[in-house]
């Protein structure tokens, strides 16, 4: 929902670049038009910076929407048979502010960046292996997008007022780093301007259709495509509002209104552990945490912190109540007042009152797991000039999340499940799937969601039921609950993202879904009589045998297996 962990490797702050570079501008980027005249800047990267399967290609690039607006996309060639016949998957991240490089080293990627690694190393479980992949970071100032590259340094940490620490970009004269700028803070990157970023969900819906028409009409051989679109957490906003605003503008494509722009073919929407609206997850913060809890038999606070809890929540005038003004009155500062409510006294219990992670409740702070090390590895020169970028890498954008703070788009429900339900509709197969260790999108508050949807979209999803989904390791890693085109699954031991906890049952799930098959085995094509069998609700408990009673290393590595840590520190 807001960003998705505080970024730290070992004892290093990722904030230190790794040497406090400033980044030479590449001068050997391909150029392009794409549809719509917009410009594309692109190169081959080398194999070995990520991909590291002979004779499967990747692209690094910018797309240029405007002058002041350059989008940073990754994408990866499919690793099985061709990629101009393989379908096309857009991977983006939430925050609003969060880098969609994070997910690609943390879960869905070729590689990954363990703790007990130097280098990347391949990821067999990637969505690659089925799928060509478009990595995307938006809008704009986030990872490596930027609207002006200017030198400058990291400032010190500044708390947010949401509980987590961001840091500020001060811009420097020129490229000389001062003695008192916090050490390895110095680099190249984006020009800290509020105003030159989207500041809400709809906003930023054009910039993500635009740099789709930018990349398609650079890439031809990938333009007709099976396209999918996969996203997580502050993606329940984002997911189901730019695929609208892309199928409006399909719609006027078709109707000769928009000359020169292309139609997109989306069949598939995913969304893990989504935010789609504000009063059922913030709910769901306390039917997580005390009644009726979580399924890991584990209660995290006290009897005075539980009453603290319910009293932000229901008491008159508090949390909820502003929300619900927010969505009333639709004003700005409503809105933002009650986000920065929300966050201090309900969101971010868990990590202010049990100092676990709000992403899996299992480990205690600072978790060491989905790894960050690839942070470091993204400021190295070699990298860089392999990807050609412009700026260094920042995983959050602070910049980013304060311009949705201002306009308080997290209280907005935004129309995001009614966008769901009008996907489903027109045929788009839509998968809402949930790690049910997360706190901060909790699957309690998805699968509330999820009925919601299907009564609006699938009337037969009512009377489905759960179902094991069975995956080629005959092991049950969680259940689903389909009717047609609509699917809501939980998995098991899995926190925030799902395909870094559960990476065999993510990639399965994943292929079935943008192939329309059922999530349930992967062997029935989904029609609009199909429907899942089982019982109303998921029944099964894990029980606390994972939960940590104490941190664990940050030099730990994850075993998938077993799903505890390697090294419990």
């Amino acid at each position: 929902m807001t960003f998705l962990r505080s970024q730290v490797v070992g004892a290093v702050s990722l904030v230190s670049l790794v040497a406090g570079q400033f980044v030479t501008p590449s001068t050997n980027l391909t150029v392009s038009k794409g549809f719509l005249d917009i410009p594309v800047r692109w190169k081959e990267v080398p194999s070995g910076i990520c991909e590291l399967t002979p004779g499967v290609k990747s692209y690094s690039g910018y797309v240029d929407v405007s002058e002041r607006e350059h989008v940073y996309f990754w994408f990866f060639e499919a690793r099985n048979g061709r990629p101009e016949s393989a379908p096309l998957t857009v991977f983006i991240n939430g925050g609003p502010g969060s880098s969609s490089i994070e997910s690609l080293f943390q879960e869905s990627g070729p590689c990954s960046m363990p703790n007990d690694q130097a280098e990347v190393i391949s990821n067999k479980y990637s969505w690659s292996s089925v799928s060509n992949m478009l990595y995307i970071d938006q809008p704009i100032q986030v990872g490596f997008s930027y609207n002006v590259a200017v030198p400058g340094y990291q400032a010190e940490r500044a708390d947010s007022g949401d509980g987590n620490d961001y840091n500020g970009t001060v811009t420097l004269p020129d490229n000389t780093c001062p003695d008192y700028a916090p050490y390895g803070s110095c680099g190249t990157f984006s020009k800290p301007n509020i105003s030159e970023t989207s500041n809400s969900t709809r906003a930023a819906a054009p910039l993500m259709w635009k740099t789709l028409q930018g990349f398609l009409g650079a890439f031809p051989r990938f333009q007709n495509s099976r396209f999918n679109f996969a996203t997580e957490s502050y993606g329940g906003h984002f997911g189901p509002i730019f695929m609208e605003y892309l199928v409006a503008q399909n719609d006027l494509i078709e109707a000769d209104v928009l000359p020169g722009a292309h139609y997109i073919n989306l069949r598939t929407l995913l969304v893990g552990n989504g935010w789609y609206d504000p009063i059922v997850h913030r709910e769901a913060y306390y039917n997580f945490t005390v009644s009726p809890g979580n399924t890991y038999d584990f209660s995290p606070f006290n009897e005075t912190t539980q009453k603290m809890l319910y009293d932000a929540l229901y008491a008159p005038g508090a949390c909820l109540d502003m929300v619900r003004d927010c969505q009333r009155t639709q004003r700005d500062d409503v809105c933002s007042f009650s986000d920065n409510f929300c966050l201090q006294t309900v969101d971010n219990s868990l990590s202010n009152y049990a100092n676990r992670d709000i992403d899996d409740i299992r480990e205690l702070m600072p978790d060491p797991f989905p790894y960050e090390r690839y942070v470091l590895y993204l400021n190295t020169k070699k990298v860089q000039e392999a990807l050609g970028v412009f700026v260094n890498y920042t995983v959050t954008s602070g910049i980013s999340y304060l311009a949705f703070a201002s306009t308080g788009d997290d209280s907005r429900e935004a129309g995001t499940v009614e966008a769901v339900e009008n996907l489903i509709k027109r045929g788009v197969y839509v998968v809402q799937y949930a790690g049910d260790a997360d706190y901060d999108c909790n699957w309690i508050g998805g699968e509330v969601i999820a009925e919601r949807v299907g009564a609006g979209s699938v009337p037969s999803y009512q009377n489905a039921g759960y179902t094991n989904v069975s995956t080629t390791d005959n092991i049950v890693h969680g259940q689903v609950k389909q009717a047609a085109n609509f699917a809501f699954v939980r998995i098991y031991e899995s926190g925030h993202l799902v395909p870094f906890y559960q990476p065999l049952a993510a990639q399965e799930m994943f292929e079935r879904a943008i192939n329309g098959k059922n999530i349930e085995t992967g062997l029935v094509n989904v029609t609009g009589n199909y429907s899942t069998k089982g019982t109303a609700r998921s029944e099964y408990r894990e029980g606390n045998s994972t939960v940590q009673l104490k941190p664990v290393s940050l030099l730990a590595t994850y075993n998938t297996t077993s799903t505890e840590p390697n090294a419990k520190g």
